[in-house]
């Protein structure tokens, strides 16, 4: 199957993960990681500087491919038309 996210085509049977998080910065220099929505809405309180939010999907362990919104409302809109995609 083919899945669409954005302008970008994938084959089902070759992506590893697939998966949406919050991307915060590390508190080193620019640098940002990805941390889980469940940490952000029940740990973070503030703690951290929140700067988009993503969906990530890896085709095995070298290939992977970030898809980033500003706001968490846009990247859920993202996971509805992937969910859908995937219902069909």
């Amino acid at each position: 199957m083919i899945l669409t996210i954005e302008d970008k085509q994938f084959n089902t049977a070759t992506i590893t993960q697939l998966y949406p998080a919050a991307v915060v910065k590390t508190g080193h220099k620019e640098e940002t990681t990805q941390v889980s929505l469940e940490w952000i809405d029940s740990e973070s309180k503030g703690r951290v500087e929140i700067v988009g939010y993503g969906v990530f999907v890896h085709l095995g362990e070298e290939e992977k491919h970030s898809f980033v919104f500003e706001t968490r409302e846009e990247m859920d809109e993202a996971v509805g038309r992937i969910a859908a995609q995937l219902q069909r």
